[in-house]
């Protein structure tokens, strides 16, 4: 079952164009919805701005090995996590939802219907990317969220930065089911789960203007922008006490934590914070 194309069985009701032209327009609504971000919170705005202030200040730099430790340490690694489970969560749902995007444009245009048989490979590594966000994601979710128990929120609080995570996990879980009860032979129950996987796909690539979605896009900008500024000694106009060392950072801020009164002033109790 898991070296089958879920695709392909697709083409018994729909032609294999449907959800080619279906994969372009989640494309195009990802290239707008970040433009229209970067329009709406002025990212591209600040950092030319910030070029232009900074420009002839500080010591020059290496930007090359620069950009390539933050590729490496910020980009692949999420080293701007120093909370380990966190960190795996977060690795484990961005390499994840590589894979899945990868295996699924490769089987929706590469191998769209039965007569072109789709190598076993790639739909074992789409069911594994799968797996992958599936894990990372409800882990996240469920036990590693940063505002919920420890600043005494309700555990099921959901917030409008919420919906990049949320959506991304229905859509994978929707993939899934309908994938299994595709390939099982359940053809009306499937048809109901495909529909479902449609909706949160396209809620999730739609939605890129309201999620959390584009700042995959910004992040490494900014992480860039961090480290050339502490290279040059600029430091973004920042004190540098703490920022040097990130360990001194680390138990500078669990340090505040661990002082702050565990109601936090509003009478609620809080646990004690073991999420940061």
């Amino acid at each position: 079952m898991f070296a089958q194309n879920p695709f392909a069985a697709l083409n018994a009701a729909l032609p294999p164009s449907a959800m080619q032209i279906y994969v372009l327009l989640m494309v195009l609504a990802v290239i707008v919805g970040t433009l229209l971000d970067m329009i709406h919170k002025g990212s591209a705005t600040y950092f030319f701005a910030k070029a232009r202030k900074t420009r002839g200040q500080g010591k020059p730099v290496d930007k090359a090995s620069i950009a390539v430790k933050t590729v490496m340490v910020d980009v692949l690694a999420s080293g701007e996590f120093c909370n380990p489970r966190r960190r795996l969560a977060h690795l484990l749902t961005m390499y994840g939802f590589i894979v899945y995007l990868v295996t699924t444009a490769i089987m929706v245009f590469g191998f769209p219907t039965a007569a072109t048989p789709t190598p076993a490979l790639v739909a074992q590594l789409w069911w594994l990317g799968a797996a992958m966000v599936l894990v990372g994601g409800y882990w996240f979710w469920f036990f590693i969220r940063v505002d919920v128990a420890a600043e005494g929120n309700p555990p099921l609080r959901v917030v409008r930065a919420d919906l990049f995570i949320l959506s991304l996990l229905a859509s994978v879980t929707f993939a899934v089911v309908w994938a299994w009860l595709q390939l099982r032979g359940s053809a009306a129950a499937a048809w109901v789960l495909f529909a479902l996987y449609i909706l949160a796909t396209t809620v999730l690539f739609g939605g890129v203007y309201w999620s959390k979605f584009a700042h995959m896009f910004f992040k490494p900008a900014a992480a860039f922008d961090k480290r050339v500024s502490e290279a040059n000694g600029t430091n973004a106009n920042l004190p540098t006490q703490t920022r040097d060392d990130p360990a001194q950072r680390e138990r500078h801020s669990m340090e505040l934590l661990k002082n702050a009164p565990m109601d936090m002033g509003l009478g609620i109790k809080r646990e004690a914070p073991r999420h940061y």
